[in-house]
């Protein structure tokens, strides 16, 4: 048997075509080639399981090999073999249909981003590193011949009769100049550590010494012995394929540190495992959110049938869980030729709604199993919940029976819970409850006590997209508006529509505004005299509730808010007219003395918000100290 042919096809030029579009990233060709033996071996298994094949299959490794002096990388599987015709079949006809295709669909395109469709192109990746291709195959099928197949990456190709006594096939590739890169054993193993690591047949690649117990020494103490063994770079039954009842918590906990091997413990999991209307296997993990989002972003690592196909799973996984960590598996998520890219179709947005369900499934379920638990790991998952609650109303729907808010008590309600705690003690004249909350208790504490003192709670809502998910709550809660603490005056967020009197004449109250507006000499203050409860603050300085939201969402990445974060500062100060220290600034003896009453009142009010700073801060204590002495 001798043969040689040209392949059927319409240009001359389609390897460096497929070169130029197809394959982003040239190491791919080891994983398309891998994937083929290890395609080869289980429709092998297939087979025998069927009692077609009856005598025993043997091993079934899979071998990758390179010869650096020869300038080759094999790739040898005992699978189910080729004959020569089924070579010109598959390897001439189906796959270079498809490439024809290809070419004509796409040769005037920029890129090939948007192929659809599985072209059975794998094979040819392999001319993207090679010069030149070698196949040697022998079939399962008694008594036939084994073949060898041989192209130079032009359309002309030649089949021979070939000398191999196993079942199954070789694939040698002649390494080019261009890639020699390939041909080091470091860069061969990290692509396939990257692409072939969960495969379900062994894959060999070289060998690795391993120290083994040889007897004792004279002490009674263990030897050891060097031993070559083979180096299997894959483990062909990951934690995802197994059933969740044969795992424990340690299972899991190990499997994430060989999948992340320098991050913390995650606080939970979920193992999904699905067979209708789609398949889908994995394991996702919520892991301890750091600030930085976009360095927690990119850790879902998405597989077809164990093979690796990328981290990039925007389309398959919901926005909000892209801070997720794991594994997804499913044959039927469509990709392209490349499998570089995922494209939208139904079943992606099946998939991405069933992983959305099984979140809010999971949270829940942790949630009425042990609220003290959850509770306890609510600032790591309160990140996914709220964030989840802010991008789709479906998750939202379900998260709203486990979300929870926090007060600066740290105690913990859920939704219904904190109605029903504050809808009588904090509802203004105009019948809508006020929920107050701080985003940093600490420099806010004045503001906090002063609420504290009415008999009102206040939330604690520090985290980095509560700016956001506090303008989200108030479209969401009915009759419900969320105010900063130190917005304004307690009295004024929470305006009960009650009065209290003046001490002061309305000629007194236009001669404070004066003396205050003289002392502080500061444009960016609003001043106005409240006739506020005596135990107020003398003086209270706050930005408006809108003006400040508007600048905390402008400062995380408010998108249509940012030209607020460029915005001058404008504060609101409310001077206490029935306070006792605007009385001694009325009576006192001289304007200087006056002025440095009203200038310590508003000095403090700015201390209190952190906002005296520099030589404010060192002025205002040697006044202190000199008004102390006096």
């Amino acid at each position: 048997m001798a043969e040689k042919g040209t392949i059927s096809i319409h240009t001359e030029n389609i390897f460096p075509i497929i070169k130029k579009f197809l394959y982003s990233d040239h190491e791919i060709f080891l994983r398309e080639l891998v994937s083929n033996a290890v395609d080869a071996t289980q429709k092998l298994k297939r087979l025998s399981s069927l009692g077609e094949i009856t005598s025993e299959i043997g091993d079934t490794t899979v071998e990758v090999s390179f010869d650096k002096d020869k300038k080759t990388i094999t790739v040898s599987d005992r699978g189910i073999g080729m004959t020569a015709e089924e070579i010109k079949k598959y390897i001439n006809q189906i796959a270079f249909s498809g490439a024809t295709e290809f070419v004509e669909k796409f040769k005037d395109k920029g890129d090939a981003k948007d192929i659809i469709g599985k072209f059975g192109l794998g094979f040819y990746s392999a001319f993207m590193v090679a010069s030149q291709v070698e196949i040697i195959s022998k079939s399962y099928q008694d008594g036939t011949e084994a073949a060898r197949w041989i192209c130079d990456g032009s359309t002309e190709f030649e089949i021979t009769e070939a000398t191999k006594e196993t079942r199954g096939t070789d694939i040698i590739l002649h390494v080019a100049e261009d890639s020699e890169e390939f041909l080091d054993e470091w860069k061969l193993k990290s692509i396939l550590d990257k692409y072939c690591k969960f495969l379900p047949v062994p894959i060999k690649f070289g060998t690795k010494e391993e120290q083994v117990e040889d007897g004792q020494d004279d002490e009674g103490k263990p030897k050891y012995k060097s031993v070559t063994q083979d180096r299997i770079i894959n483990d062909t039954t990951p934690l995802w394929t197994k059933a969740p009842a044969d795992l424990k918590d340690e299972d899991y906990l190990n499997f994430y540190k060989e999948l992340y091997p320098m991050s913390e413990d995650p606080l939970f999991w979920i193992h999904l495992n699905v067979d209708y209307p789609f398949n889908l296997t994995g394991i996702l993990y919520f892991p301890k959110v750091k600030n930085d989002f976009e360095v927690q972003k990119n850790k879902i690592q998405l597989y077809s049938r164990q093979v690796f196909i990328t981290d990039e799973v925007k389309d398959v996984v919901p926005e909000f869980l892209m801070l997720l960590h794991g594994v997804i598996d499913s044959p039927d998520i469509p990709l392209n030729v490349s499998r570089s890219y995922l494209q939208s179709d139904g079943n992606v947005k099946k998939i991405n709604n069933h992983i959305t369900k099984k979140v809010a499934d999971k949270l829940e379920e942790l949630f009425k199993q042990d609220r003290e638990s959850y509770q306890a790991k609510w600032n790591d998952i309160g990140v996914f919940v709220k964030y989840g609650m802010l991008s789709e109303d479906k998750f939202y729907d379900k998260a709203k029976n486990f979300a929870l808010f926090t007060n600066t008590e740290n105690e913990f309600f859920t939704f219904d819970e904190y109605k029903e705690k504050v809808q009588e003690t904090q509802k203004d004249k105009d019948d809508n409850v006020i929920y107050l909350y701080t985003t940093d208790a600490g420099k806010q504490d004045a503001y906090i006590q002063s609420a504290k003192n009415k008999g009102y709670d206040v939330l604690l809502l520090d985290g980095v997209i509560d700016s956001h998910y506090v303008n989200f709550l108030e479209q969401k809660l009915e009759k419900t508006q969320l105010k900063r603490v130190d917005a304004e005056n307690i009295e004024k967020i929470i305006d009960k529509g009650e009065t209290i009197a003046s001490v002061l004449s309305k000629e007194e109250e236009e001669k404070v505004k004066e003396i205050f507006e003289k002392a502080v000499n500061n444009p960016s203050m609003n001043i106005s005299v409240e006739s506020l409860s005596p135990d107020d603050m003398p003086v209270t300085i706050t930005m408006s509730e809108f003006m400040r939201r508007m600048k905390d969402m402008a400062k995380n990445g408010g998108g249509a808010y940012a030209m607020m974060g460029s915005m001058p500062d404008q504060f609101e100060m409310s001077i206490n007219g029935n306070h006792n220290i605007v009385g001694k600034i009325l009576s006192a003896d001289n304007d200087d003395k006056k002025a440095q009453l009203a200038k310590q009142a508003y000095d403090l009010a700015m201390l209190s918000q952190n906002m005296l700073q520099g030589k404010d801060l060192t002025n205002f204590i040697k006044r202190s100290i000199d008004m102390a002495a006096e």
